[in-house]
């Protein structure tokens, strides 16, 4: 197909043309054109809503709304969640034609790649070996978590693949007229069965439900993509290398996971989910070996008297199980199913405990590897050095990455449950010792006795607890995994609400009862990972590190963690302690102290970002968000958490996955080589930060705690109450039973708000926050602020990120969920508070970036909206009514059903809601 010579974006008008006539036709051929109309109907008065904020179309829409049948209310809702999702894959899909057409145009590498990264390190003085170096102690690391805004069916998933399968199809081939018939005819079946397929779960997700669902991500991306991103890197750095010899990187980008292994809240993570997730990981990991071993073999028919090979891969033949004649000259062939054969037997050991099985098995991933390397040593040396760039490239590189345990699992516990633990412990081992009623010096003073003292602290004869008992296990079961699949299965033990010094000796203790701590050797086999997530505990955390660092039995064990001390910063949790502008604020400084006390102490900072889908959770562009980050906040070591419908957006297609893998090791890389000057503001910058914070603190406390009444009109103008009757986590919203939103998890939060098209956590406060700080000499604040914007990465990113937000965001609709609550004056009030901040937040936002509009810098992101939103509004729309008939008493499983669609359809449609 021909895509330089038309408009740029022609091409995705057509297809999301085209596909919205399919689906049109679709629902025309299955419900009649009534239906269709009615449809129609609803998506052009939507628009007249949301363009011209018609009133007489306002009625009009509630008037249709008001009137349909639970069925056809069903009917509308699938159609425009459907619309809306059609519009995404065309867009993704346009993503990847305008790469390919830079690419074949032989365009200048675009920012956010390797070969740009690459060349602007070239430039600046260093070389290809520098550079090989770095990575030598580098890691970027996304980790895939499970929470309740994942709300799309994998069904539905593989429906979509299948569609951009389709369209990326007729972009890369010249279709003859037959085949682009064949190619229309496959497109109507696969939209046809999107239609017919289930958008709701049936039943809740279990735990191990959301671990298949992660482990889709590494079929469809990580498994093929990755290793295709470190042959690229390889090759664009041996491309600038002076010597000839290949360049060989070690593999510093591995992806984790927090599935089956996060028990903040989560009472149905147990040690035997955990042994039962690890298993289903190591078996994706060997069906995926299987596989390719199988399709090398294919490959290297080489023919022994017509190529030469080494001593070793002859050896390695002769084990070969296959004695087949037709092959008895094929040593290649032979080698690979001598391999296969060990590979089997290794697999049936680990997963299915056959011990007759370990005799021929490899008892690592190392040794799996280095039989691949003779193959490769082989045909290197005898003339088919060529024959090692493909698949048996790729497959060497995964084995290396993926190991025999896929990814690693994080460990995730609240430290209050880490308390209470501890204090049975005690109190179970010397009665009287009242652990919790210490202050936070004696409780440091038992916990390094108990550190210093090899013998065990928990005894097998004492009946414990259910949540001790279940603590140990876990603990245990992590012990067993290292043991089994090796030490890069569990590398991480994360405490939830660290906000002391006892809460990282207090998981020490815990390993140290399983021996994953050993205090004669000084060793440790995890990374102890405090998480800082409330305002209060981000401005403390520097001076806890500073005295946990003090503390000489913890900085030895450090020593065999390559004095790499992992810190964990929340998004979440602090957006929605303090705000918007507070937490980016806070997170900044902690990170600019964290980097100090580091230093000092002669350690390697390794910072886990916990950020969600939405600016309000920390999303935004990865890029930009890395390269903003401190001066010596990103120290060759990264790793970001990746949550919600951002893991389908990013990692469900297989190009766009490795697009966004290479975004965060490009970024890894620039922020740690490059020098940017500007990333240390000047001392003007951080004043005006300060009080920007104090102000937008004030402003979002007084409203979400201080506000009497805020707790009601939030409970009844947002879906909260209808999302946790929906199937899309195994997690409950709130942390106890009330509904208060300090005990209110991060994520509803956010999603809320997200689905009544406010995005308050994105934004709010700093209206407000702007007005106080130019209230002194507008002219030289506004001036300030203007400089900041422009010459401060970090300041610049934040107001990039709200801009996004607010773009999203629509007042209009979201006066029709003010409407459900039920206290008109409650309402008013309060509502009135939030338009007049959102108003406030636009016009600040728009007098310091010079722009007219929103987006005004972000082209691409405009064009999203325009393309998508038409689609999307319906459903708030809809929403609406139906929270309004099922609150008034109408308890119609049909009305329940469209609810829980409405917000499945408009998470998918808004991709970064959680």
């Amino acid at each position: 197909m021909q895509i330089f010579d038309q408009d740029k974006d022609s091409l995705l008008q057509d297809d999301i043309r085209q596909l919205g006539r399919m689906l049109g036709d679709t629902i025309r051929a299955q419900h009649g054109t009534e239906v269709f109309d009615l449809i129609e109907n609803i998506r052009q008065r939507s628009i007249r809503f949301r363009r011209d904020l018609d009133t007489d179309a306002r009625q009009q829409l509630e008037e249709t709304l008001l009137s349909l049948s639970p069925e056809k209310t069903v009917q509308v809702i699938r159609a425009f969640s459907y619309f809306s999702l059609l519009a995404n894959i065309a867009e993704d899909q346009h993503h990847i034609r305008r790469t390919r057409a830079h690419l074949v145009a032989g365009s200048p590498p675009r920012k956010g790649s390797l070969s740009h990264a690459v060349q602007s390190l070239i430039d600046v003085g260093f070389t290809a070996q520098d550079l090989a170096d770095f990575f030598k102690h580098a890691l970027v690391s996304p980790v895939l978590t499970a929470h309740p805004t994942e709300v799309q069916r994998k069904s539905v998933l593989n429906c979509q693949m299948v569609i951009a399968r389709l369209l990326d199809e007729r972009d890369r081939m010249q279709l003859t007229a037959d085949e682009a018939a064949e190619n229309e005819e496959a497109l109507r079946r696969a939209i046809l069965t999107l239609w017919q397929t289930r958008m709701l779960r049936s039943s809740k997700l279990s735990v191990l439900d959301e671990v298949e669902n992660g482990l889709s991500y590494f079929d469809y991306t990580m498994l093929r993509e990755l290793p295709h991103l470190y042959a690229g890197l390889e090759d664009v750095l041996a491309l600038r290398a002076t010597s000839k010899d290949p360049i060989a990187l070690p593999s510093f980008m591995k992806v984790g996971s927090w599935i089956g292994g996060d028990r903040d809240g989560n009472p149905f993570v147990t040690a035997e989910v955990l042994d039962q997730a690890l298993r289903m990981q190591s078996q994706r990991a060997f069906h995926f070996y299987f596989a390719e071993l199988r399709m090398l073999s294919s490959q290297l028919s080489l023919a022994k008297g017509l190529v030469n090979c080494s001593a070793q891969l002859d050896e390695l033949a002769l084990r070969s199980p296959d004695q087949s004649p037709h092959r008895a000259d094929e040593p290649y062939r032979r080698a690979i199913a001598a391999i296969l054969g060990r590979l089997e037997a290794t697999c049936d050991r680990l997963n299915v405990n056959q011990a007759s099985a370990a005799a021929g098995s490899y008892a690592t991933p190392e040794e799996f590897l280095d039989d691949l390397n003779i193959i490769h040593r082989s045909l290197a040396s005898n003339g088919s050095a060529a024959l090692t760039r493909g698949r048996l490239r790729h497959l060497r590189r995964a084995v290396d990455v993926f190991g025999f345990s896929l990814a690693p699992v994080d460990l995730r516990q609240n430290s209050d449950v880490h308390e209470r633990v501890l204090a049975e412990l005690f109190e179970t081992a010397s009665p009287g010792t009242r652990y919790l009623e210490m202050d936070e010096d004696a409780r440091i003073e038992v916990l390094l006795q108990e550190l210093r003292s090899c013998r065990p602290l928990a005894s097998q004869h004492v009946r414990y607890s259910d949540e001790t008992r279940s603590e140990l296990a876990i603990f245990t079961a992590a012990r067993r995994a290292q043991l089994q699949y090796g030490k890069d299965a569990i590398r991480n033990c994360i405490i939830s609400k660290a906000n002391g010094v006892s809460d990282v000796l207090e998981v020490a203790v815990l390993l140290k009862e399983v021996g994953l701590l050993r205090p004669a050797e000084n060793v440790l086999d995890v990374n102890i990972v405090p998480l800082f997530e409330t305002i209060d505990d981000l401005r403390r955390s520097a001076e806890i590190m500073q005295h946990l660092f003090a503390i000489n039995e913890y900085k030895l064990l450090l020593a065999s963690r390559d004095d790499t001390q992992e810190v964990m910063l929340g998004y979440s949790d602090s957006n929605k302690d303090g705000g918007f502008l507070t937490s980016g604020w806070e997170l900044y400084k902690a990170e600019t102290k964290l980097v100090e006390v580091f230093r000092e102490h002669a350690l390697r900072l390794r910072l886990f970002h916990g950020r969600g889908g939405s600016v309000g959770r920390g999303g935004g562009p990865s890029y930009e968000a890395i390269l903003a980050q401190p001066s010596g906040a990103v120290q060759g070591q990264l790793r970001l958490t990746e949550q919600g419908e951002v893991i389908t957006a990013k990692y469900a297609n297989p190009e766009v996955g490795r697009r966004n893998l290479e975004v965060l090791a490009a970024a890894t890389l620039e922020a740690s080589l490059l020098t940017h000057p500007e990333k240390d503001p000047v001392p003007a910058f951080l004043d005006a930060m300060e009080k920007l914070s104090h102000e937008a603190f004030k402003a979002y406390r007084g409203l979400v705690y201080e506000t009497e009444g805020f707790e009601t009109y939030f409970w009844e103008s947002t879906v909260i109450s209808e999302i946790a009757g929906l199937n899309i986590g195994s997690r409950p919203a709130s942390r106890k039973n009330s509904r208060s939103i300090e005990d209110l998890r991060a994520i509803p939060w956010v999603f809320s708000w997200a689905q009544c098209r406010l995005m308050l956590p994105g934004w709010f406060g700093f209206g407000s926050a702007v007005q106080a700080f130019l209230k002194a000499d507008k002219e030289k604040g506004l001036a300030l602020l203007q400089r900041m914007h422009q010459e401060w990465p970090f300041f610049s990113t934040l107001l990039s990120n709200m801009d996004m937000v607010l773009a999203k965001s629509d007042i209009a609709i979201a006066s029709r969920y003010a409407g459900l609550v039920e206290d008109t004056a409650l309402r008013d009030r309060i509502f009135s508070r939030i338009r007049t901040e959102h108003a406030a937040a636009i016009e600040a936002l728009k007098a310091i970036t010079g722009q007219e509009e929103l987006q005004e810098g972000n082209p691409l992101l405009k064009r999203s909206i325009r393309n998508r939103f038409p689609y999307l509004d319906p459903l708030n729309h809809v929403q609406v009514e139906l929270l309004r008939q099922y609150r008034e008493g109408r308890q119609d499983e049909r009305v329940r059903t469209g609810i829980h669609l409405s917000i499945n359809g408009i998470a998918a449609g808004l991709r970064n809601s959680g």
